[in-house]
């Protein structure tokens, strides 16, 4: 009760459909440049972005579950991994500052990942913005399903969108109404595109 989301817990802890998706096409042009220039992976610049733009909104850092509130001193960014058996995994990459630190955190526990066809997570120590890519297709929107359990934000893309001068790519972000109001998801969005065009 004593947090700024002492409201919303009131009002939506109890929703049997707690969460909000919002949906938002970024200009991903400086990224794609960026990626090929530093021969970086997109979807692994692409997390570190959404960490970056996270780390800078305090209530990323809360999470509700078990009829209660949890607070975090770090964000971790969770991708999907395909593993060698062709099945998928999850796992958590710690948000850090420096985009080489992550990148090197990145390749080493994806890899690790989908080699052991075993899950990598961070839940009970970082809070974690899952994040999933269905790179097969162009997509328009995602609705993730709600799984009681999992009140962690989302943010899923499909494959970006090549144009004569600017890359866009649509992104869909879902999350708990009682962690986020809808301002904040769209600030979300706008500091996420702002880091974006600031890549250097």
């Amino acid at each position: 009760m004593e947090t700024s989301r002492s409201e919303a817990f009131k009002l939506w802890m109890s929703s049997p459909m707690p969460m909000v998706t919002l949906v938002k096409t970024i200009d991903v042009t400086r990224a794609v440049k960026f990626c090929r220039k530093h021969n970086m992976s997109f979807n692994m610049v692409l997390c570190w972005c959404i960490g970056k733009a996270a780390s800078g909104i305090d209530e990323f850092y809360m999470l509700p579950g078990n009829d209660c509130m949890y607070r975090f001193d770090e964000l971790a960014v969770g991708p999907v991994v395909v593993n060698k058996k062709g099945g998928i995994n999850y796992c958590d990459i710690p948000y850090d500052k420096s985009l080489q630190q992550f990148e090197a955190n990145y390749q080493e526990i994806t890899a690790r990942a989908s080699a052991q066809c075993s899950n990598l997570c961070l839940d009970d120590q970082l809070m974690v913005i899952g994040t999933s890519a269905m790179i097969q297709t162009e997509l328009d929107c995602i609705v993730n399903q709600y799984a009681k359990g999992f009140n962690n934000p989302m943010v899923m893309w499909g494959r970006y969108r090549k144009g004569w001068f600017r890359t866009t790519l649509p992104i869909s972000f879902q999350f708990h109404h009682v962690q986020l109001d809808g301002g904040q998801g769209a600030l979300f969005l706008e500091m996420l595109q702002k880091t974006i065009r600031e890549l250097e």
